[in-house]
């Protein structure tokens, strides 16, 4: 029998059906932004809930012309979910309206079935392996080895949540101070991790990262297969930055043709990676089209 996950997070909603011997059947994510002006302890805006249930009832119609009902569905809520004051109230609403049953999970758990997920079909050489998935709301770090995990952090370090903090939603250019402030902040936060063993690999997940690879790739259309396992390196990531850094808003649209709804966040998620590998010594990152949500069904 297929099985489906459902991936809540602070900006996208992601859902994976696989079959029995592991095929993905469907795998589709969309920017609903649920996190949006929460900070660290406000509620949930009505227009992103309303927005986000109306994701969450097309995945549910999905899942089922797979066979998958809805109380089948694991699905989890992260970090928006953690912080939001009426999250478990949404949550169970959800669930007495439609059947889904959405945990709220930590940030440990998070990270431990990002790892699961980002290493699925993903070649790597031998030796420690880190793995950072960049969300909306925080940024998971797991290091590891094999089936062995050295350490993981779940860090306050999310795109959407350092853009509304540091560079703000203004359609002109971006001020260069709230950068300079920006990089500041993330490198302080990321004192906190500690790369011991230092990793040999750099594995980045989740959309910011998927979405630079395609873009660098030229594509016009999202394809996993080539963007999976390929290499996104530090003066990729610096290109990308000056290129945002001196655009405007429809400008900075225009340069994400695949996900143009991303474009508001991608500074402030380039310069996450970028400081991860300056804080890790490594010169790139291999890219992973998978995430938490393999996780769960692994």
């Amino acid at each position: 029998m297929p099985r489906a996950a459902i991936d809540i997070g602070s900006n996208s909603i992601l859902l994976t059906i696989l079959s029995d011997d592991g095929v993905v059947l469907h795998d589709e994510a969309r920017v609903v932004g649920l996190g949006t002006g929460l900070g660290n302890r406000g509620l949930f805006r009505p227009d992103r809930i309303t927005a986000a249930e109306a994701v969450l009832d097309t995945y549910l119609q999905v899942a089922c012309g797979h066979g998958v009902e809805p109380w089948q569905v694991k699905a989890v809520a992260t970090s928006a979910a953690r912080r939001a004051m009426n999250a478990e109230t949404w949550t169970s609403r959800v669930m007495t309206r439609t059947g889904l049953r959405i945990r709220i999970i930590t940030g440990d758990e998070e990270a431990r079935l990002t790892w699961l997920g980002a290493m699925r079909d993903l070649d790597v050489p031998g030796g420690p392996v880190a793995v950072v998935d960049l969300g909306g709301g925080s940024t998971e770090v797991v290091l590891g080895e094999g089936v062995n995990l050295h350490g993981r952090t779940s860090l306050e370090l999310g795109s959407a949540r350092l853009t509304e903090s540091f560079l703000g939603s203004a359609p002109g250019l971006v001020d260069p101070s709230g950068l300079a402030r920006m990089r500041n902040h993330i490198d302080m936060v990321l004192r906190s991790v500690v790369f011991t063993p230092r990793p040999r690999t750099i594995v980045g997940v989740a959309g910011t990262v998927t979405t630079l690879m395609a873009t660098r790739l030229g594509l016009e259309t999202y394809a996993s297969d080539a963007v999976h396992g390929r290499q996104l390196t530090r003066a990729d990531l610096a290109g990308f930055s000056d290129r945002l850094l001196s655009a405007n808003r429809d400008e900075r649209r225009a340069m994400f043709p695949i996900a143009p709804e991303r474009a508001e966040f991608m500074l402030a998620g380039v310069t996450v990676l970028e400081r991860v590998l300056v804080a890790a010594q490594r010169p790139a990152l291999r890219v992973s089209d998978r995430g938490l949500r393999f996780g769960l069904l692994a």
